[in-house]
């Protein structure tokens, strides 16, 4: 055989190949959507934070509640926007076993408790430096909102602020039983 005839052979045997380990990449494409909605039915990961008062916190101390996770920063005008329509579906949904919680994105907690004061918030602000929910989630960007149902798996997830009927919507058919 040439040497012309082996190139060829080696270059279609090795076209095969890619084919056969690039295909499947483009043949199955994946159907979960992408950012926090994505998550919708995978347990909510689990990290200890710090509130921004000091002590240890756990998404795993609110099993047995629906919990509105929102992570957000200072900085985000967005989130600014949005803080008062959680504070408001915190208050309206507390006695039915809904958590609102505040994850905050990589700030300090003096800065972060000074901000949720001056927008009058009370729900608890968490502290997340490392921004370990903001990956887990794959957060888009500021604001995220995670909705974790009673069993601790992930209900819903949205990128970008919400109104109050949006949350509301959100929590639909979760605040039924307890």
């Amino acid at each position: 055989m040439s040497r012309r005839v082996l190139w060829i052979a080696a270059a279609f045997a090795g076209a095969i190949a890619a084919v056969a380990i690039v295909a499947p990449f483009f043949l199955s494409p994946s159907t979960r959507a992408a950012g926090p909605a994505g998550l919708a039915g995978e347990t909510a990961p689990v990290f200890q934070l710090k509130a921004d008062t000091g002590e240890t916190v756990s998404l795993a101390n609110d099993r047995g509640q629906v919990v509105v996770l929102n992570l957000w920063a200072t900085w985000c005008p967005p989130c600014r926007a949005e803080m008062p329509e959680l504070q408001r579906l915190a208050e309206e949904e507390r006695h039915r076993g809904i958590a609102v919680i505040g994850v905050n994105e990589g700030e300090s907690a003096q800065t972060a408790r000074a901000f949720a004061r001056s927008l009058h918030i009370d729900y608890p602000i968490w502290m997340d430096d490392r921004q370990q929910y903001g990956r887990a989630f794959t957060a888009l960007g500021l604001p995220t909102t995670v909705v974790v149902g009673r069993d601790g798996n992930v209900v819903r997830g949205y990128d970008g602020a919400l109104t109050y009927e949006q949350l509301r919507a959100a929590i639909s058919g979760l605040t039924a039983s307890r």
